[in-house]
């Protein structure tokens, strides 16, 4: 059987987007969602549930944008929102403003 990139399927609460495919790369959508359907034992209703999590998979292993939001994480279309924790106790974290 084939080791996929993509695992099962999880829901999330979706942002509803538009987009336009080539006819090919439908076609491969749909044919990989059944190959996915097949191997999890847990078939794809509806291709397009697979777009987000392939967006998803390319960003988290794409380098250069990781270093790219760690560099630069208000250029990389998410402000940071993390606060950077001082070193030492943990008890001495100024209060959040």
């Amino acid at each position: 059987m084939a080791k996929l990139k993509l695992g099962a399927i999880t829901e999330d609460k979706p942002v509803k987007l538009t987009v336009e495919l080539p006819a090919a790369l439908h076609r491969d959508l749909v044919a990989y969602a059944d190959i996915l359907g097949r191997e999890t034992g847990k078939p794809i209703g509806e291709p397009a549930k697979l777009i987000a999590p392939m967006i998803e998979r390319f960003m988290a292993t794409d380098r250069a944008f990781a270093k790219a939001r760690r560099v630069r994480p208000h250029e990389a279309g998410r402000p940071e929102t993390r606060r950077q924790l001082p070193a030492g106790n943990p008890e001495s974290v100024p209060p959040a403003t």
